[in-house]
């Protein structure tokens, strides 16, 4: 009875060993999944933002109202403010924050819209109190609806920004379907800004 007994005990830590192996193979790196979202340049996108937040858009003014609102002897600015919903580096949870950016540089990245979950790169703010997303679109990365995950209908960066490689777009952030958390991508950030 003591033989089986110990039997079933090998077999089942077998087992138990084989089941954690499988899910560790399943489940991907933060980094590699880092790499695949944000670009293989995304431990210098991670070092070089100032502000790294998920949040919601509250209100976005177009470059047209901004040049109309324009102060003589100031560069026009366009302003955007978020609901910081998970924060990252340079913000607090719940936090509502005004951002001023060049209206030049409105048109390097995509437009955002009112409601809309967005992970952002910011670089910290000039001495001017104008800041912008890292990397034009390379800082701004499209979330679900939910504000958690990844939008896997986000279109190729590589068509927005001049096919500079067409080999890597934002669908790979899809990873084999499997949804990539904006909590994944804070360990792999919170870990290049680190090193």
């Amino acid at each position: 009875m003591r033989a089986s007994r110990r039997v079933w005990i090998l077999v089942f830590a077998g087992l138990t060993s084989l089941c954690l192996c499988s899910l560790a193979a399943a489940q991907q790196s933060d980094q590699v999944v880092a790499a695949r979202v944000l670009g293989p340049q995304w431990k210098q996108l991670s070092r070089r933002a100032g502000m790294i937040f998920a949040g919601t858009v509250l209100d976005a003014a177009s470059p047209t109202s901004a040049s109309e609102r324009a102060v003589p002897g100031t560069a026009p600015a366009i302003e955007l403010s978020f609901r910081i919903d998970h924060a990252i580096a340079g913000v607090e949870p719940g936090q509502v924050l005004t951002i001023h950016e060049w209206a030049g540089a409105w048109f390097m990245h995509r437009p955002m819209s009112k409601g809309q979950h967005v992970l952002l790169f910011l670089y910290p703010p000039s001495r001017l109190g104008l800041t912008s997303p890292v990397g034009g679109s390379l800082g701004q990365v499209v979330l679900d609806s939910s504000g958690k995950n990844v939008s896997i209908y986000e279109p190729s960066l590589a068509a927005e920004i001049g096919s500079r490689n067409e080999s890597f777009t934002r669908q790979h952030a899809r990873i084999d379907n499997v949804r990539v958390s904006v909590v994944q991508l804070e360990r792999a950030i919170r870990s290049a800004r680190e090193e």
